[in-house]
């Protein structure tokens, strides 16, 4: 969906969790995205909840 152009914003919850290994969030992605600075920014309870606009 973002490789084709059709996602106008990306929420993302992140906790501090540390793994040995992971997936990759966006996958593999042929083209370069740009994310504007979040717009909207909550902190939580050991969580931070973030939106990010997809730059065109």
């Amino acid at each position: 969906m973002l490789a084709a152009g059709l996602v106008d914003e990306v929420r993302m919850d992140v906790v501090p969790v540390v793994f040995g290994f992971g997936k990759r969030y966006f996958g593999s992605v042929d083209v370069q995205h740009l994310l504007e600075d979040p717009d909207v920014v909550i902190q939580g309870n050991r969580v931070l909840h973030l939106r990010y606009r997809v730059r065109r």
